[in-house]
């Protein structure tokens, strides 16, 4: 069967859904590897890297014939009606892709999500939206870390004692605890907020201090902070305000998967902070953590520099292709028997990504957002 690798046609996206060390893996169980040429060049991979390890080039597209297709952003109606029925599309899909979406069912096209990943054990190493959120966290720091007109470690000098910056994390999911451990490694004194319980030993194994709020947590499901209420955020958001002030930087990372992101900081709160702060909000796409952020903007705040991420992950593209594309692999390999692969819809990972099948919308909230609730 062949898997189909394309170029990204997204503005800003710079990673590629399958990295030369990893072709083996597929071409290791039966499944012929075909990526278009130059798919892999911003992300630093040559065709001849891809040939190397056993894959074809195709110089125009590679939809023709293609069982499984693998990219990073949705395909779009235009290639997805160039699939043949039955084909198997893997990649991110928003559920509000809604063209996308009647494209692939009406095509009789498999589409996988792999934002619908679910939350257990045995799918951990096909999250791609843990993966990609370690970049996201990690990139975040040194952009703030390089706008910073202070160092980010205590130094002490024989003209005098520089301290550390002081860094306050908002969200300490995958990403906001990489920010919190590359703060760290960098030199500033850290300290985090999260609504949820088991946030606090997570936030303190790292060296950063929790900050305690008095507001009761919101755990949900899945790892994931439940919802609040508008009264319950501004009380939140009022408590945050001193620590936002204080701090050199702000990182906010808080998020719930096809939702809104939740408000954390207010501009006014940040027109009070330090002259010079800085404050990156990785949620800017989804409606932003910090009021006012524009996505792929750094804009003036009183005296701080307010900066919205913009596909964070895409900015660090050699090593989130690497934990995305195993991310696809290890998904694919679970359909995967002896070169063929079949979509088994009573395994539970399968069941939790599939989008469309057989000319049909599976998955409820999309059914929802394109008028077909039951």
């Amino acid at each position: 069967m062949k898997v189909a690798v394309v170029r990204e046609l997204w503005e800003h996206e710079r990673r590629v859904a399958m990295v030369p060390d990893l072709v083996g893996k597929l071409t290791g169980a039966g499944l012929d590897v075909v990526v278009e040429s130059g798919a892999g060049e911003p992300a630093l991979h040559s065709d001849e890297e891809y040939t190397a390890a056993g894959a074809s080039i195709a110089q125009g597209s590679a939809l023709d014939d293609a069982d499984i297709v693998f990219s990073v952003q949705p395909l779009g109606p235009d290639r997805i009606a160039a699939l043949k029925p039955g084909a198997i599309t893997v990649s991110f899909l928003p559920l509000d892709e809604r063209e996308t979406i009647r494209a692939a069912r009406d095509a009789g096209v498999t589409a996988f999500s792999v934002e619908l990943v679910p939350r257990i054990s045995r799918a951990q190493s096909m999250d791609a939206l843990t993966s990609q959120a370690l970049v996201a966290g990690y990139h975040a720091v040194l952009t703030a870390a390089e706008r910073l007109p202070r160092f980010f470690p205590l130094s002490m000098t024989a003209a005098g004692t520089i301290p550390p910056a002081e860094v306050l994390v908002l969200g300490a999911g995958v990403a906001g605890l990489q920010a919190i451990a590359t703060a760290r490694r960098l030199g500033a004194r850290v300290q985090a907020y999260d609504v949820r319980a088991a946030a606090a030993d997570e936030i303190r194994s790292l060296g950063a201090r929790f900050v305690e709020l008095d507001l009761p947590t919101l755990d949900g499901t899945g790892g994931y902070a439940r919802e609040m209420t508008e009264e319950r955020a501004q009380q939140q958001r009022d408590l945050l305000a001193p620590y936002v002030t204080g701090s050199d930087v702000l990182i906010t990372t808080a998020a719930v998967p096809g939702r809104t992101a939740p408000l954390l900081v207010e501009r006014s709160t940040v027109e009070r902070m330090k002259p010079g702060s800085v404050v990156v909000d990785i949620a800017a796409e989804t409606g932003g953590n910090v009021e006012g952020s524009i996505p792929g903007e750094e804009i003036n705040v009183g005296g701080a520099l307010l900066c919205g991420g913009r596909n964070v992950p895409s900015q660090v593209p050699v090593h989130a292709s690497r934990l995305y594309a195993s991310n696809l692999v290890n998904l694919l390999l679970l359909m995967t028997h002896e070169g063929d692969v079949s979509v088994d819809l009573d395994d539970e990972i399968i069941a939790g990504v599939c989008v469309t099948h057989d000319g049909t919308v599976r998955n409820s909230h999309a059914r929802e957002l394109l008028g077909e609730a039951d």
